[in-house]
């Protein structure tokens, strides 16, 4: 649990970031940073990620809010030698928190960060969507070095 200010500090930005985003940019406006290649550009992501849409937004919420509790679970019963993995679940928590934050306020996700060049574009999304891949990143990293460990003590062991 020591670790949940990584949470914190992912809702933070998160929301920050988009408030700054509502108070700056109209919605479907885009503004060139690195050139084509990174623009913010303010869209409204009424679905789930890369914009899936599973159904109406109570379903996306009530999904959203079932991830939560389930991410929540796993970092409450994490043991304290974890570190990797309670950092990984911490920046998902983070992320979920984020983005539900966004759908219970208005209904739909506030997403701007835009990567591409030219037409071939990646889906924009936001901070939250970002901790919830590098968090999930890490945690394939962790489970997978566990896995690999196991696996090797256990044709040591045979």
């Amino acid at each position: 649990m020591r670790f949940l200010w990584i949470t914190g500090v992912a809702v933070v930005l998160d929301q920050l970031t988009k408030w700054w985003v509502l108070q700056s940019m109209a919605l479907g406006e885009s503004v060139p940073v690195l050139g084509s290649f990174f623009r913010l550009t303010y869209i409204h992501n009424p679905g789930a990620v890369f914009g899936l849409r599973l159904g109406n937004p109570s379903l996306h919420l009530a999904l959203a809010l079932v991830a939560l509790l389930v991410v929540g679970g796993l970092l409450w019963r994490l043991s304290s030698e974890d570190r990797r993995a309670a950092m990984g679940l911490s920046l998902v928590l983070g992320g979920a928190i984020g983005n539900i934050i966004d759908r219970v306020r208005f209904g739909v996700v506030i997403d701007f960060l835009d990567f591409g060049v030219g037409g071939a574009r990646w889906w924009v999304f936001n901070l939250s969507d970002a901790c919830v891949s590098v968090g999930t990143v890490i945690l394939i990293f962790v489970f997978g070095i566990a896995s690999k460990n196991r696996e090797t003590k256990n044709s040591a062991q045979s």
